[in-house]
């Protein structure tokens, strides 16, 4: 497989070659960031997600479909990360996977927009990523591979994610914007 036979010219930009492609974990991240005290920011993100990727031959017609583990979450720090996966914001026991699926696809200039609904604790609201086609490239076992940067932001509360505790000085413990950021590597499945 070469780089000519991954990548095409739709819609008047690069796109990859339509097909499915899993995606590559070891190759790939969940991460988000959410304001603390109103001052710095934590980031964190997911170790456990899977997913595939359809590419149409209308580039319109594509779709994602991810899954994570709710536990998997981490920020680095044993007791934060042990407050996130309780009930007071994603309770893993009770909720154990969140999941992401495209609605539709359209085109944003070079960019792309993909409108889907994201699962967080059995509650479901739409959720638009803003996504940027990277490349694609074949591996030294001649997988053909390609890659994708996504963003978006999502207000915590709508998921029934509200705890929080006020601060002497105004404000609150945790922000109620969180961004997530996603950098996918997927493999054409054979």
């Amino acid at each position: 497989m070469s780089n000519d036979t991954l990548t095409r010219t739709a819609a008047g930009t690069t796109v990859p070659a339509p097909g499915r492609y899993e995606i590559d974990p070891t190759h790939s991240s969940v991460n988000f960031q959410v304001r603390h005290l109103g001052l710095s920011k934590v980031r964190g993100g997911f170790e456990s997600f899977s997913g595939t990727v359809e590419i149409a031959e209308d580039p319109a017609a594509s779709s994602v479909e991810v899954s994570l583990d709710a536990s998997s979450f981490t920020t680095g720090n044993d007791d934060r990360d042990g407050h996130v996966k309780s009930a007071d914001f994603l309770d893993v026991e009770q909720f154990p996977t969140m999941t992401y699926r495209s609605t539709g696809v359209r085109q944003d200039g070079d960019d792309w927009k993909v409108d889907g609904e994201l699962t967080v604790r059995d509650v479901t609201r739409p959720v638009t990523l803003d996504v940027e086609f990277e490349g694609a490239g074949e591996d030294p076992w001649g997988n053909g591979r390609i890659a994708f940067a996504a963003a978006t932001e999502v207000d915590r509360d709508e998921f029934g994610i509200t705890w929080n505790q006020a601060l002497e000085t105004g404000g609150v413990l945790v922000g109620k914007t969180v961004k997530i950021t996603i950098d996918v590597q997927a493999v054409a499945a054979s």
